[in-house]
């Protein structure tokens, strides 16, 4: 399927390793051109050698200041924006609320919404110059299930469906459409990591924390990041141009989160 996005010009924050770079490579073999932050060097360096089509900054979403200077050099090499993928995002902590440290949660939250908007606000002048502008921000099936031992992190995830619910009241006129990607549990290290920290928070062994999470999961199946990068590519095309407002789960069917 010729998806028609040769020479779209994308932003993808977090686009040098896991998800986004699958986004990534996604928009790049359907020939989109991309530019992508993180705040990891050595994967941009990396990428610099696998994918030097790519143009890449290091930026923090939460500073503002770096944000900037990303759009700076984005736009640069891009000559203009059409499309924004707001991908960066953290765990957070685990824990009962009562022992989350403040800071964590001020962390989590900078980077998982506040983020958005730190990128979303620069974005949106350049977007209404294009003919085909989109918005996805990446949120989580925690922001449509509670995530226990995870407030933080799912408190941003429920604000990023609102966040994009409103920007898509408030772009949709102009011709930007703006959508949410509610991933279930995504193969990768990163998930792990949080199967491996949720483990010791309960006292039990990480096949025990696995075998629990799965048994919610109708499918019986973790997702891929292709799959997501998929849906992800198909939304910013022509194809995908009525699709706005949306929070679009790719989950297996995850009925509650252990």
């Amino acid at each position: 399927m010729d998806l028609g996005i040769k020479g779209l010009r994308v932003l993808v924050t977090a686009g040098a390793g896991g998800i986004g770079l699958e986004i990534t490579r996604s928009f790049v073999n359907e020939g989109a051109r991309v530019h992508v932050c993180d705040v990891d060097q050595r994967a941009l360096d990396a990428m610099a050698k696998s994918d030097p089509q790519v143009t890449r900054s290091v930026a923090d979403v939460s500073d503002r200041a770096q944000v900037a200077k990303l759009f700076d050099e984005a736009l640069n090499a891009l000559g203009g924006l059409d499309v924004l993928v707001n991908n960066a995002g953290i765990a957070g902590p685990t824990g009962r609320v009562e022992e989350i440290a403040p800071e964590d949660w001020d962390r989590c939250l900078a980077i998982d919404i506040t983020g958005q908007f730190n990128c979303t606000r620069l974005a949106v002048a350049h977007l209404r110059k294009s003919k085909n502008a989109s918005i996805i921000n990446l949120s989580s099936i925690a922001g449509r299930l509670g995530y226990p031992l995870r407030t933080p992190y799912s408190a941003s995830k429920w604000a990023t469906v609102g966040f994009t619910k409103s920007l898509a009241a408030e772009l949709g006129p102009e011709g930007i459409r703006v959508n949410a990607i509610q991933p279930g549990i995504v193969e990768g290290e990163r998930i792990q990591r949080v199967f491996e920290n949720k483990a010791k928070a309960r006292g039990v062994s990480l096949e025990a924390m696995l075998t629990e999470v799965l048994s919610v999961v109708s499918m019986r199946t973790m997702v891929t990041p292709q799959q997501i990068a998929d849906q992800i590519v198909f939304l910013c095309s022509e194809r995908g141009r009525t699709i706005s407002g949306q929070a679009i789960s790719i989950c297996g069917d995850v009925q509650m989160l252990p």
